[in-house]
């Protein structure tokens, strides 16, 4: 292969990966600023290939956003609303049983639930709304919260974080989704999201999680104001994390949408190149992560069909009712993907479809 590449630069990282070996910092940096780009996708590939062979894995999963309503004003924002302002919405946990019935009837494994920090929900109401789920649907997965949501809930009801998600695993939490991440560096955060947690927070509640047996997937918010230091530097403190702990399923880059926030008419969005070389990266840094996900609500359904060919063997999931990329002008039909269309992305890239759960666990279905 080495005569395939076109920057002398990357001919070393090239070495590492054929032997197994490490990527430093300076290497990601190589990888994020190199223009043979088609390089970093060749040996993101072959990473991608040696772990799956030519499977890409999706699951079959339904959002739920229980409120929009949030204490918290993020300039990369565009779902939360204020207290008392218009537009919020908050579902009993009742009516969020009811809603999820028909999505359950046809064959979802997964809840995804995230929303608001409302300042006004007791936490009796997240464990009523997990265990009335889990009675009725005793079979379907959790993957609810993120490690921002968890800190808020547990400074509600001044538990200690570790107590908070035990209360929380009893009532039927499964996994959490791993957002809120964003990016770790401080400037970054003081600058985009400076009433969230700190980045040594975030990586310490994901700690616990994975110390009291809940797997957590992990993210990045790429996009913004942020530069490849700052990206690269985000990754290793979660692979860092991930040498410790072992409990990240899977890293999801996110591609930040500007519209309706603050830097809607003063950020450029991220180009289709830059998300596929971030997913590239994202696999040759994350030796101890099987899997990396490209969202196809975030980067649209062609860019996550090449994306199986830059690292990427997860598609994410059916993603039924998905509110808070639309809201920041994502250009996908978020309701309209079916099983079977998901397959047939899949397929049409020349991958083989394989449905999981939220552990990767192969589901079997019924022909």
């Amino acid at each position: 292969m080495m005569e395939l590449i076109a920057d002398p630069k990357l001919e070393p990282i090239a070495h590492k990966v054929s032997r197994g070996e490490r990527l430093t910092f300076d290497d990601g940096m190589v990888l994020f600023q190199t223009h043979d780009l088609l390089t970093v996708g060749r040996l993101a590939n072959n990473v991608r290939e040696q772990r799956h062979g030519n499977r890409t894995h999706f699951t079959v999963n339904r959002y739920v956003n229980h409120t929009n309503v949030c204490v918290v004003s993020c300039k990369l924002c565009a779902f939360a609303v204020r207290p008392k302002a218009e537009g919020g919405w908050t579902y009993s946990p009742d009516e969020i049983v009811e809603q999820v019935a028909p999505s359950i009837a046809h064959g979802v494994k997964e809840l995804h639930i995230v929303g608001g920090l409302h300042p006004w929900l007791k936490f009796d109401y997240y464990t009523e709304l997990f265990s009335k789920l889990k009675a009725a649907y005793p079979d379907v997965h959790l993957k609810a919260l993120t490690m921002v949501e968890l800190d808020f809930l547990a400074k509600i009801s001044k538990q200690s974080v570790r107590e908070t998600i035990i209360a929380l695993r009893a009532a039927g939490l499964d996994s959490c989704p791993g957002g809120g991440a964003e990016i770790f560096a401080a400037e970054i955060r003081d600058e985009i999201c400076d009433h969230k947690m700190s980045a040594e927070e975030w990586i310490d509640i994901a700690r616990t999680c994975h110390q009291l047996g809940i797997h957590t997937n992990c993210t990045m918010l790429y996009g913004h104001i942020e530069r490849p230091d700052h990206r690269v530097d985000h990754i290793l403190r979660l692979r860092d994390l991930q040498d410790e702990t072992h409990g990240f399923n899977c890293f999801v880059p996110l591609h930040f949408h500007r519209d309706n926030t603050v830097y809607e008419t003063t950020l450029n969005e991220a180009t289709s190149l830059d998300d596929l070389r971030t997913i590239a990266v994202s696999r040759l840094l994350f030796d101890n992560i099987d899997h990396i996900k490209a969202y196809w609500i975030g980067i649209g359904e062609k860019i996550a069909q090449v994306a199986q060919s830059f690292g990427a063997d997860d598609l994410g999931g059916t993603i039924v009712d998905e509110r808070i990329f639309r809201m920041a002008g994502a250009q996908t039909d978020a309701a309209a993907m079916s099983r079977e269309r998901l397959e047939k992305l899949i397929r049409d890239a020349k991958r083989v479809p394989v449905e999981t759960d939220s552990l990767y666990n192969v589901v079997e279905r019924a022909a």
